[in-house]
């Protein structure tokens, strides 16, 4: 365990995530915070660890032996996007948790003093405190979330009137819903979803570890017709609200509606394990994904990052709506779908 200088009575030091004990204080502080998310707890940083191979970094706070604040830390490498520290890898939140001003602002400084040990010229903390004196990204994500209805027809006149009559549609075609962890149809599909979005398929390993990690916590909902599966999601459930996280459907799917039944499904089933908030995630602004989530009744809520960044090094760029990527998406696209699920991985562990 590294120690960092105290800061205005706190002490600053990185914590060993295969030590359990250490493990159970996050947890019981993440669970406890009325802020705490998802991306905080340490088994979202092995699991990123273990499936990408990308290096995590947790740093903690204390006063008086007590935590005050956490920040997981995922340490990117990319030969195409370089290297950052960011908060949390592969998680769209993660930011610094934190029950005071001081501590968060000791766990920034921590976190680039980290950065700099490690020549990461980037650290990128997403939502949470945001410390002073950094840059501050707005208006580029939001997030959708909204509470969840406890009975199946309420959930469905939850849904605002149109999309309301794709999910009838939906349930009057003979498409199966199963609900289990084999990750074998989810990837085939989410694999031939991003392909057709332009983008590289994280690999399949992220998926497992997240999966094992989580344990009952984790889950994946697909929906077939005939035996092929046309929609596939991977989501997790954390006090009291299910996460879809990373979920997609073929090209077959919009014929069948088989997007609409697959979240409509998740919500009958996530009620069932007793939830009572739905976090559809964040899309960029001015997506498809953006307005689909609008379609479904949710508001979206701005997302701000905070980014501190060496001088003289330019800002990294890992957004495919970049102009920058214009050419390569669209190229994207037109790979076979073998082949983009070989390349995918290498190039999309770096984006995380």
């Amino acid at each position: 365990m590294n120690a960092f200088a105290p800061v205005a009575g706190l002490a600053v030091r990185a914590i060993d995530l295969n030590d359990p004990t250490e493990r159970s204080r996050i947890e019981t502080f993440v669970k406890e915070h009325p802020e705490g998310q998802l991306f905080h707890l340490p088994a979202w940083s092995r699991a990123v660890e273990r499936g990408s191979r990308q290096r995590n970094h947790y740093l903690v706070a204390e006063e008086s032996g007590t935590i005050a604040a956490v920040l997981p830390l995922t340490e990117m490498r990319s030969r195409l996007f370089g290297s950052a520290l960011i908060s949390a890898g592969f998680g769209v939140g993660g930011g610094i948790l934190a029950k005071s001003i001081p501590a968060a602002e000791a766990l920034a400084d921590a976190a680039w003093r980290l950065a700099r040990d490690l020549r990461c010229p980037t650290v990128e903390l997403r939502g949470g405190l945001l410390p002073g004196g950094w840059s501050r990204r707005e208006g580029v994500y939001a997030n959708f979330a909204r509470n969840l209805a406890g009975e199946d027809e309420a959930i469905l006149v939850s849904i605002p009137r149109k999309q309301r009559a794709e999910v009838r549609r939906a349930l009057g075609f003979d498409l199966d819903v199963r609900v289990g962890q084999d990750g074998d149809d989810h990837y085939r599909v989410y694999a031939e979803s991003v392909r057709n979005l332009g983008t590289p398929v994280f690999p399949r390993s992220l998926f497992d570890a997240m999966i094992e990690s989580f344990g009952g916590d984790a889950d994946i909902l697909t929906v077939s017709r005939e035996g092929r599966p046309l929609a596939s999601v991977l989501s997790f459930y954390f006090k009291g609200c299910v996460y879809p996280y990373w979920g997609g459907g073929t090209a077959e799917a919009r014929r069948w509606r088989a997007n609409e039944l697959m979240y409509y499904e998740l919500m009958r089933h996530a009620a069932r394990r007793g939830c009572t908030r739905f976090d559809f995630g964040r899309s960029k602004l001015g997506t498809g994904a953006f307005a689909f989530k609008k379609n479904w009744g949710f508001e979206p809520e701005p997302i701000v990052h905070a980014v501190r960044i060496a001088d003289g090094v330019a800002s990294r760029e890992i957004n495919p709506l970049s102009p920058r990527y214009g050419l390569q998406v669209a190229a994207w696209r037109k790979l076979p779908l073998w082949l983009a699920n070989r390349l995918g991985p290498p190039i999309a562990r770096g984006l995380g």
